[in-house]
């Protein structure tokens, strides 16, 4: 059941316009309760970056440059980079109105409710879903505003407009729909239950202009907001072609070396091949990377061995050696979340190390695929024609026993 008074708020994230908005109507209304986008951990970030230092908690690079964790990672970083980069153009932190309404709410003391989802349980939910075209225009337009020099917005408060608004919603939804429907339309029905649940009559509710509209809809019909279980679920990616493929790959490799092996074919030759090619590609994506000497020279031995195994990357190997010569704490993670332009990130030690586990990843992927038809398709003749008379002997055995039986000839 809704409160009898609720009144919803749409702002812009770096608005002054909208920090000024929303004080006079908290002030104005004097709310039981002041309802924010944010959630628990969003809700700590922003009040330890406004009143105090950030929490000294134990910082684990293994943790961070391990496959998912890794892209959560960068995607987080790269979003918050862009906010803060369209703050600065018009002079207001990112949060600023969120800000606003938590103080406003201690002067009228009203409680404040977070009714956001957890922004990991989001993230990962939109990484489960986009497929991989989608993924790659996901990253492509994150490094093409990152680049961007086109940085000056001459309207900030229009986003709160409906055109406008619009008209970027539609743009993002079109580029990447999955990822839209877990960012905006699976929190707009979370975001409504949230208010639905609130047990006190009058009710303001803070939130970005782009969920307005569908947070109101969704309340007006709640029977259509799906199940919390369903909206906090993270769900295991499916078995995918790309994972199949990602599987069998090592899996071929080492049944082409075992075959040559048992057919007296002298693999010493591919063997070196294999390990050159695919060592020396990964030693070059991380020294191109900007690493140090020891970490391309663990990226050239890790490689080899690593690509046999699909849960391993050889950038992990080169990231965690890179991270203890960089010596990475708990400062570098602060600081990378504060970058405002790329030569703050080329400075930030955590952001080199990630860049040294991506660089050496693509190396040592390129070196895998040079091996098929340079190492491997050559091997794997020399196995056919060392088996041929075999396969010919056993087929000139059991032709006359298959004919008699299907009465062939």
């Amino acid at each position: 059941m809704a409160p009898e008074s609720l009144e919803i708020i749409g702002t812009a994230h770096v608005s002054e316009k909208s920090v000024e908005t929303v004080r006079n109507t908290i002030l104005d209304k004097n709310p039981d309760v002041v309802a924010v986008e944010l959630c628990i951990n969003r809700y700590h970030n922003l009040m330890n970056e406004q009143y105090g230092e950030p929490q000294k908690n134990e910082f684990k690079i293994r943790e961070v440059i391990k496959g998912k964790n890794l892209t959560l990672f960068l995607v987080s970083g790269f979003l918050s980079y862009m906010q803060r980069k369209i703050g600065d153009d018009v002079g207001v932190k990112p949060g600023s109105e969120m800000l606003a309404a938590i103080n406003a709410a201690g002067e009228v003391g009203a409680r404040v409710a977070l009714i956001d989802r957890d922004i990991s349980i989001t993230l990962n939910r939109a990484i489960n879903k986009m497929s991989y075209i989608e993924k790659m225009k996901f990253i492509y337009g994150l490094i093409a505003s990152f680049f961007s020099k086109d940085d000056e917005i001459e309207d900030i408060d229009s986003i709160t407009e409906g055109d406008a608004l619009n008209e970027v919603m539609g743009y993002f939804q079109e580029m990447s729909p999955k990822a839209y429907d877990v960012l905006v339309t699976e929190r707009d029905a979370y975001m409504a239950k949230m208010l639905l649940d609130i047990p006190e009559e009058n009710v303001v509710a803070v939130v970005g202009a782009g969920h307005k509209g569908g947070i109101t809809e969704y309340m007006e019909n709640p029977d259509k907001i799906p199940p919390l279980s369903e909206l906090l679920n993270i769900q295991k990616s499916k078995i995918s072609l790309g994972k199949i493929i990602l599987f069998s790959i090592p899996l071929i490799f080492i049944l082409i070396f075992l075959l040559a092996f048992l057919n007296g074919i002298n693999i010493q030759t591919s063997l070196i091949e294999y390990i050159l090619i695919t060592g020396c590609l990964a030693f070059a994506g991380s020294i191109l990377s900007g690493s140090k000497i020891y970490s391309a020279i663990t990226a050239f031995l890790a490689a080899p061995l690593t690509i046999l195994h699909p849960l391993l990357a050889a950038g992990w190997f080169s990231g965690i050696v890179e991270a203890k010569l960089r010596k990475v704490g708990m400062d570098d993670l602060m600081d990378f979340k504060e970058c405002e332009s790329l030569g703050d990130f080329w400075k930030n030690n955590l952001f080199r190390v990630l860049l040294v586990v991506v660089g050496t990843n693509i190396g040592a992927t390129i070196g895998a695929f040079i091996t098929i038809p340079n190492v491997f398709y050559p091997l794997l003749l020399k196995i056919y024609g060392a088996i041929y008379p075999i396969l010919l002997a056993i087929f000139n055995a059991f032709y006359p026993i298959i004919g008699k039986i299907f009465g062939w000839g």
